[in-house]
């Protein structure tokens, strides 16, 4: 890694970070340097050392974290379309709370910023991690035990994620597909059918990609990122995982199996339709960060590839047996 000094950052995101690293009172006249993280692909990812040349700087503010490594992230241009970090910030204490989660160090409200203790002992999983039933297990007990966590402050279901989005991208003049009342249409019938049957609102991260699961060398797992995490349907943070991971049929039985102890039709199908919304939630959001983000990452394919995947489940000959089993 190549870490910088404060001070001398020369890029846009380097002199971003250090400006919120000079808000923060606890390391008034510490020794910072830090490093960028890769990762993520709405916003830019820090790793900083407190203390980095050694002197004993805990007299001078820097907190108990003086002579270690932190982990912070600095919002991406657009993001606070999609984030309340106020509610980010509420759902990473519940994380870390229920055993799964990052301690949070600090929080600084004026720039939305969470700072947290960095894991030098895990790394990001990637979708090749899963292929390990080990690994889905405890992925599967870390996101259970965060969704029976008590509910957040903030609900907000798939279906109010999707319309916000729609609403989004007219605002910002995103593309729209030329099958859009189509899948308005295959919205609308989910929508009615899921509330028919009633919503097990609980807390939800809704951003299950592989890099948001942290794994050590004995396969424990730490959930992190939780800027979109709300109230909203149970189901769906498995669903949006099936869809992040590509998983096959007999994989995700035995993950429903292993979620719910058990499985049945009726699960399987709200999975399945869920999964479809899923996919639709992140290529709309994918159209808004096309015009509005600066960060060097092909939205326009990242959502092409989610709406094909939607309209695989959308087309199904199966789809209104799921709309009626729910």
């Amino acid at each position: 890694m190549s870490w910088i000094r404060m001070g001398d950052g020369a890029s846009d995101a380097e002199q971003a970070l250090e400006a919120i690293l000079t808000k923060v009172p606890r390391w008034a006249g510490a020794d910072l340097r830090y490093c960028s993280v890769s990762g993520g692909i709405s916003n830019t990812n820090w790793r900083v050392q407190v203390g980095a040349g050694g002197e004993d700087v805990a007299s001078a503010g820097a907190g108990p974290e003086s002579g270690k490594d932190v982990f912070l992230k600095v919002p991406g241009r657009g993001t606070e379309m999609f984030i309340t970090r106020e509610a980010a910030h509420e759902a990473s204490r519940r994380a870390e709370a229920c055993g799964f989660g990052v301690a949070v160090l600090d929080y600084l409200p004026e720039s939305g910023v969470e700072i947290f203790a960095f894991m030098a002992e895990f790394r990001a999983s990637s979708n090749l991690d899963f292929l390990r039933p080990v690994v889905r297990h405890n992925a599967v007990r870390a996101l259970r035990a965060f969704n029976d966590a008590p509910r957040l402050s903030l609900t907000k279901t798939i279906f109010d994620m999707v319309d916000e989005h729609v609403r989004q991208v007219a605002e910002v003049g995103g593309r729209v597909p030329a099958d859009q009342a189509f899948l308005m249409q295959r919205l609308g019938e989910a929508r009615a059918a899921l509330t028919a049957s009633g919503l097990d609102l609980v807390p939800c991260m809704n951003d299950t990609l592989a890099g948001n699961f942290m794994i050590d060398g004995q396969d424990h797992v730490r959930l992190v990122d939780f800027e979109y995490a709300s109230n909203n349907e149970r189901a769906y943070e498995l669903a949006l995982w099936f869809d992040e991971m590509a998983f096959s049929a007999e994989v995700e039985r035995e993950m429903i199996e292993d979620y719910w102890g058990r499985w049945d039709e009726q699960t399987a199908a709200r999975t399945q339709v869920l999964k479809a919304l899923g996919d639709l939630k992140w290529a709309t959001w994918a159209m808004i960060q096309e015009r509005v983000s600066t960060l060097d990452f092909d939205y326009y394919k990242y959502g092409t590839w989610k709406l094909r995947r939607a309209r695989t489940l959308f087309h199904h000959p199966d789809w209104p047996l799921w709309l009626r089993l729910l």
